[in-house]
């Protein structure tokens, strides 16, 4: 027996429309991964400081909800706070790379009172020609270097200008968000005209939020853990090498910052923290740079899908997976936008089979012929 499928013209142009559609989005998307990384870091920023602004502005004097007074009075408080932890980080490392500075000559006198003995060590095992060729290698490389140093130096600023700009950028496209947010909330809850969907959406909008909010949450747990790691290690470190003990806090504000960043903050703070050490102690840093590639194994395979899958109700497995295919896809972006976009869609999954089910039970309920035999399914 043959089956005959007929697709009409218009059917086939239409699933070609669709899936070009759906390439374009794509390739849209990808070309659009800065902004779009501005843009959602902007939104994470304004999802965590919803909860205190909205608390803020209750609690201000004058108007009922002096929402402008309250998105600013937080904006004061994180200011604050990261001028705090400023404090905290930058008089440390200042004194670390002083000391650092003022022991140069020092080694720089070692090494030359130990020319002599060198130069016997290579001229009795001769050595002395590969180590003038090394010398005159340097030499020319070092003179390219220098001659690139003009463009490397414009290109330095450059990068430096773009990223104070973003950073600029993001705060005011979060203070906006924060601003005008509810607004265009209730624009859009204005254009419902039935009062049912109207209140089955606004559920649906505020599981997603609890979603995108308990990512938020998740993450600064993330980051407290990896941070108090820090400081434990930090201060067993001080005790074995001589290492100062007073970098302890630092160090972990360090950690903490670097952790708040997706994917890569976590590795930076990690390369700004060995530095710091390697100016005190090499084997404290070969020790801590051992102990990071583990932790940073245990984090991105445990701690973290673990925390978030309770913060975003995910299983560990889909969290992981979400990010594979996140950073796959997307990069940076993708990584960024991964969990709350599983969790989102979960949700969304969720709601219509949950409609599908009243939608079917209410159908049930009007036809005696097939409430009866749901009930005769339901027996057996």
């Amino acid at each position: 027996m043959r089956v005959k499928i007929d697709i009409d013209t218009r059917t086939f142009v239409r699933f070609g429309l669709v899936v070009l559609a759906f390439v374009v989005g794509l390739a849209v998307l990808y070309h659009l991964q800065g902004p779009l990384t501005l843009i959602a870091v902007s939104l994470f920023l304004a999802l965590a400081l919803n909860p205190p602004v909205n608390w803020i502005a209750r609690h201000l004097p004058g108007s009922k909800t002096n929402r402008f007074a309250g998105t600013a009075v937080a904006y004061m408080l994180v200011i604050t706070i990261l001028a705090g932890l400023l404090v905290v980080v930058i008089p440390p490392v200042a004194q670390q790379s002083s000391k650092f500075a003022q022991t140069v000559p020092s080694l720089v006198d070692q090494v030359v009172s130990k020319r002599d003995v060198l130069n016997d060590f290579l001229s009795q095992y001769g050595l002395q020609d590969q180590v003038d060729s090394a010398i005159e290698s340097a030499k020319s490389q070092a003179a390219s270097f220098a001659a690139s140093v003009g463009s490397t130096l414009v290109n330095g600023v450059g990068a430096t200008l773009a990223g104070i700009v973003n950073i600029l950028f993001v705060l005011v496209l979060t203070f906006l968000m924060l601003l005008e947010g509810p607004g265009w909330i209730k624009r859009i809850w204005d254009l419902y005209e039935n009062p049912e969907r109207l209140e089955r959406h606004r559920a649906l909008v505020q599981r997603m939020y609890r979603i995108v909010t308990g990512y938020v949450n998740g993450q600064l747990i993330v980051a407290s853990i990896g941070a108090v790691s820090v400081l434990v290690v930090v201060l067993i470190l001080s005790a074995l090498f001589p290492l100062p003990a007073n970098l302890a806090i630092p160090l972990a504000v360090i950690a903490f910052i670097g952790a708040l960043i997706p994917l890569v903050g976590t590795t930076i703070a990690a390369v700004v923290i060995s530095l710091i050490l390697v100016l005190n102690s090499l084997p404290a840093t070969i020790v801590f740079v051992i102990f990071f590639i583990i932790y940073q194994q245990i984090e991105n395979n445990l701690i973290s899908p673990v925390v978030q899958s309770r913060a975003v109700e995910l299983s560990a497995l889909t969290v992981l997976v979400s990010i594979l295919i996140g950073i796959s896809l997307f990069g940076l972006l993708g990584g960024l936008l991964a969990i709350p976009i599983a969790g989102c869609i979960r949700v969304f999954i969720n709601d219509r089979i949950e409609k599908s089910r009243k939608e079917r039970a209410q159908e049930t309920a009007k036809n005696p012929i097939k409430k009866l035999v749901s009930k005769l399914k339901n027996a057996t």
